[in-house]
């Protein structure tokens, strides 16, 4: 097992990545604290993981709240015996998310507060937890739109995710003598309730697809897996790195229908 003997915290793991990624780390070994503000999604996740054998527990955590996230680490540590892989993936995508002219303030601040404040509060108390137990993996989900614009307009979370990326590289300088590898995952669109609530019509979807040289939404399956490579020993050579899974749209933005 790739994870044996891990103990993992995942943020937002009552849907989408956050709960592929805990049913596959589970199955890999780790046992995983289920973070999520969707109490009865959380819950689920952890049914699933004990159905298949596997060792979990449910915290409820809104990210946006340094109590809410030192509690998340705390049930780790009390709970499991210690901490060696974080994986922030909590996030929101608000369909009131528009271009500077039309996105309203309070659109963005609660944007930034859970998208990028929660990923700074989820290493505040968890990087001391992760050196306590002797290094490990923190993952920090990003998105393709902090490479590059986005066709359809969603300011604050492009903003949002453009301020993970960079945190994650001070945070990986920072930490890589201390046996703490932090990376950057940096999805591409996925077909995931979060994004499908926000491209809403076909023609919404059609304009994302256009631009996706594989012509699919990925999966959030998909994504997990590359999030297992980064938790596993297997990328013990890789910190500060912004590891891409996004069927190509990176690589050619503009692509023949």
């Amino acid at each position: 097992m790739r994870l044996a003997q891990k103990i993992a915290l995942i943020t937002g793991a009552g849907s989408g990545i956050g709960r592929e990624s805990a049913l596959l780390f589970a199955l890999e070994g780790a046992s995983v604290v289920v973070a999520d503000v969707d109490e009865s999604g959380g819950r689920k996740t952890v049914a699933q993981i004990e159905d298949a054998g596997g060792r979990a527990v449910f915290v409820h955590a809104d990210v946006s709240r340094a109590a809410d996230c030192a509690q998340m680490v705390e049930v780790a540590v009390s709970h499991f015996g210690g901490l060696h892989i974080l994986l922030n993936n909590a996030g929101i995508m608000l369909a009131e998310d528009d271009d500077a002219v039309a996105t309203e303030e309070t659109v963005w601040d609660l944007t930034m507060n859970v998208n990028l404040k929660g990923v700074y509060l989820g290493c505040k108390y968890g990087i001391p937890a992760i050196r306590a137990s002797g290094g490990g993996s923190i993952i920090n989900v990003a998105s393709f739109v902090a490479l590059l614009g986005a066709a359809t307009p969603q300011l604050a979370y492009t903003a949002s995710k453009g301020g993970v990326l960079s945190m994650t590289r001070e945070l990986a300088v920072i930490h890589a003598r201390e046996g703490i590898r932090v990376n950057a995952l940096c999805p591409g669109p996925l077909r995931t309730e979060l994004l499908m609530k926000v491209l809403n019509t076909e023609e919404k979807r059609q304009r994302r697809l256009v631009h996706i040289p594989m012509g699919r939404f990925g999966e959030a399956l998909e994504i997990a897996q590359a999030a297992l490579f980064l938790a596993s020993d297997e990328s013990s050579y890789v910190t500060g790195a912004t590891f891409t899974v996004d069927g190509g749209i990176t690589a050619a933005y503009v692509t023949p229908e």
